[in-house]
């Protein structure tokens, strides 16, 4: 028919194939040719049944759409899936690969549905800030039940085409991949000699059956904390909830309704600035598809601890051999003996079975001997965060590793020129910085020193993406991008303990905000030792400030370390975090004798020092070029610190605020704070230019 459907008849079948590689989108132009093609089948009478198919069947709606007018020019595809539930011949969608969001919606209107083996099928347009717009939340209540069916929607992940047909979403699964047309057109034909009806009775024709009274109010209050801020889940409540008390007709129009106001939201548009970011992330400047790739079959790590053991698993969970290198044959042993404890971990909640877990520690070996190195394709030197420890690592990794081999550090702050500067292969050496616990998080900082080559780069960009990760590459300096950020956040919740606020006030603001945990309450989890040292190898930085992390440094010299001590800037009775009175009393004595004038703080003021100062520190490091682009940052955040993905991140936060106000609010505190202020609160020059050029967006200029 164009470019967007093959149609052809076959016996009495008319076979629509959705063609728009790479994964049939429902674009306008693809809506367009599916509703002439089901047209065309519909009135010809040597048709007695449609088939709708694809490779595969189709990812869903057009994300670039959203937001647009394209999003709603007609044919809608609401209006396509009305037309297809109207038609009087059987329609059957034979379902291959995937069948997400619209796509699912599609196969949903039909009146039957077959799929592959291995098919995933799946809504998950809650990831991005939506509900399911074009029947989906009124179709499938009808097809598994109210409960069912919001479970699945809210979820938004999707399920194998086997564990589809238990919950009713799929009458079949064929037999082979290769197979699926050939076994519904046999489907179809069965559908047609049954004289089956066009669109069978809905399983569910009462989707509420069964369910309390008061069932979508005692679910939303059970939600509530965890959906503050949040405004997609309760819509997706509010919709389910109109499949239960509406006829289908007025049922899909509340849907259309609520998804209307999804897709303006605020909410929406910076989870699908998201969805863009991490398609974005991995285009770096100098690597190409023509960039050769090194082979990586054998990793080693240096260092069995609580981040070496992490870093090890997540090459052993994509099936990648793993040595790890230790001191002492003690350390070694209770390294591999932790992995073993997080995998059956996984067991018991069900997450792997005894032999996967079997299989992945059959992937790890340890040794004592930097020898044992000599044929791994990747090291990564997992030691002490200490500059001189390391440079003798790689010093000996330069003597016994193989020609090629990729050397990594996974520092969180150090100079990775300055490690590479002691091998004689700087251009294989590359900085890896995972995020703790390292085998969950999904954040990886690939630091880009000054001599890695391309090939280096390319070829742990991609490894990344095999163990699971999101990467983002950064420029070489103190911190890189997440740590250089998060170094005046801290400042400023320190400093707002001197002039007045209390820990949980603090924390509590932020954690409002929508951040996964306060400040404090990180500085406490990450260790009060662990920033101090920090603090140590910088004093020449930060000693025209007598009041930073002054606190902090007081917390340090009592012992109290944070959680693993019971004690840091809160009290730990159990796993229950309360705040201490002896911090609030050390806060006013240091206040005093630094001058500090303690007063009462508004929650908007400690948001706003710590969040802008953030952002600042950003707009900087993306003017120096450590940082690609702004939406890289935000993944950084997003993936790494607990910053809500439903703002967006800081950078996309800042935009939408408007860089105007934000520049003025800092200004405002540059003056409103005095001596301090004007120390802390310069706005960086990108700013300034940014603003001055009536910018909106935070780019390079």
């Amino acid at each position: 028919m164009n470019e967007f459907v093959h149609y052809r008849v076959e016996n009495n079948l008319a076979l629509i194939a959705l063609n728009r590689p790479p994964v049939n989108a429902l674009g306008q132009g693809l809506r367009e040719a599916l509703q002439q093609a089901l047209e065309r089948a519909a009135g010809d009478t040597n048709v007695a049944a449609i088939i709708l198919y694809g490779s595969p069947f189709s990812a869903g709606a057009d994300i670039s759409e959203f937001g647009t007018s394209a999003s709603h020019a007609q044919p809608s595809l609401p209006y396509v899936l009305n037309y297809l539930t109207s038609l009087s011949k059987p329609t059957l969608a034979a379902i291959e690969g995937l069948a997400l969001g619209g796509g699912l919606e599609l196969a949903l209107a039909c009146g039957y549905r077959i799929a592959a083996p291995g098919a995933r099928l799946g809504l998950p347009e809650i990831n991005l800030g939506l509900l399911p717009g074009a029947g989906g939340t009124q179709r499938l209540p009808r097809l598994v039940g109210a409960e069912a069916a919001l479970e699945f929607i809210l979820h938004g992940v999707p399920l194998k085409a086997e564990r589809a047909v238990a919950l009713g979403i799929v009458e079949r699964v064929a037999h082979r991949v290769e197979s699926l047309l050939d076994e519904a057109c046999a489907y179809a034909e069965e559908l047609i000699s049954s004289g089956a009806p066009a669109q069978p009775k809905a399983p569910f024709e009462e989707p509420e059956k069964g369910l309390s009274t008061d069932f979508f109010t005692d679910y939303l209050q059970r939600h509530a904390q965890r959906w503050k801020g949040r405004q997609a889940p309760q819509r997706v409540v509010a919709a389910v909830q109109a499949a239960c008390e509406l006829p289908l007709e007025q049922g899909l129009q509340r849907e259309a309704e609520l998804f209307v106001e999804a897709e303006a939201s605020a909410e929406s548009a910076a989870l699908r600035h998201v969805f863009f970011a991490e398609r974005e992330a991995g285009r770096v400047p100098g690597v190409t598809a023509e960039t050769q790739l090194r082979t990586v079959n054998k990793v080693a790590v240096i260092g069995a601890g609580t981040m070496g053991g992490g870093i090890a698993m997540n090459f052993a969970n994509a099936g990648i051999a793993v040595t790890l290198l230790e001191q002492k044959g003690e350390a070694l042993d209770r390294g591999l003996t932790q992995i073993r404890k997080n995998y059956e971990i996984s067991v018991q909640r069900g997450k792997l079975t005894a032999d996967q877990l079997e299989q992945r520690m059959a992937l790890l070996s340890g040794t004592l001997d930097y020898a044992d190195l000599a044929d791994a394709d990747l090291v990564i030197e997992a030691v002490f965060e200490n500059l001189q420890i390391k440079q003798q690592v790689f010093r000996t990794l330069d003597e016994v590793c193989k020609p090629g081999a990729i050397l990594a550090s996974n520092t969180s702050t150090l100079d990775v020129d300055a490690i590479a500067a002691v091998t004689r292969r700087p251009q294989d050496v590359i900085g890896l910085h995972f995020f703790s616990p390292a085998n969950v998080m999904r954040l990886l900082e690939v630091v880009r020193a000054r001599e890695t080559s391309p090939e280096v780069l390319a070829t742990t960009l991609k490894l990344a993406r095999k163990i699971g990760k999101i990467a983002v590459v950064s420029g070489v300096c103190f911190g890189f991008i997440g740590n250089r950020m998060f170094e005046p956040y801290g400042r400023e919740a320190y400093r707002l303990l001197l002039e007045g606020a209390s820990p949980t006030q603090i924390d509590q603001a932020l954690t409002e905000h929508g951040l996964a945990m306060g400040m404090l309450a990180v500085q406490d989890l990450a260790g009060i030792d662990i920033g101090y040292l920090i603090r140590e190898s910088r004093r020449q930085y930060i000693a025209h400030d007598p009041s930073y992390c002054k606190l902090g440094d007081a917390l340090y010299a009592e012992g109290r370390f944070g959680q693993k001590t019971k004690a840091g800037i809160y009290r730990y009775e159990g796993r229950e975090r309360v705040e201490d009175p002896h911090v609030i009393e050390l806060a006013k004595r240091l206040a005093a004798e630094l001058g500090i004038e303690r007063r009462k703080i508004s929650d908007q003021e400690i948001v706003e020092r710590c969040l802008f100062s953030l952002i600042n520190e950003g707009i900087q490091l993306l003017d120096e070029g450590i940082a690609l682009r702004s939406s890289d940052i935000d993944l950084v955040f997003l993936n790494g610190y607990g910053f809500p993905a439903w703002r967006g991140g800081p950078m996309h936060e800042a935009e939408q605020m408007g860089l105007d106000n934000l520049l003025a609010v800092i200004n405002y505190y540059r003056q409103a704070l005095g001596a301090y202020g004007e120390m802390w609160f310069k706005p960086a020059p990108m700013l300034q230019r940014l603003v001055d050029a009536g910018k909106q967006r935070i780019e390079k200029i």
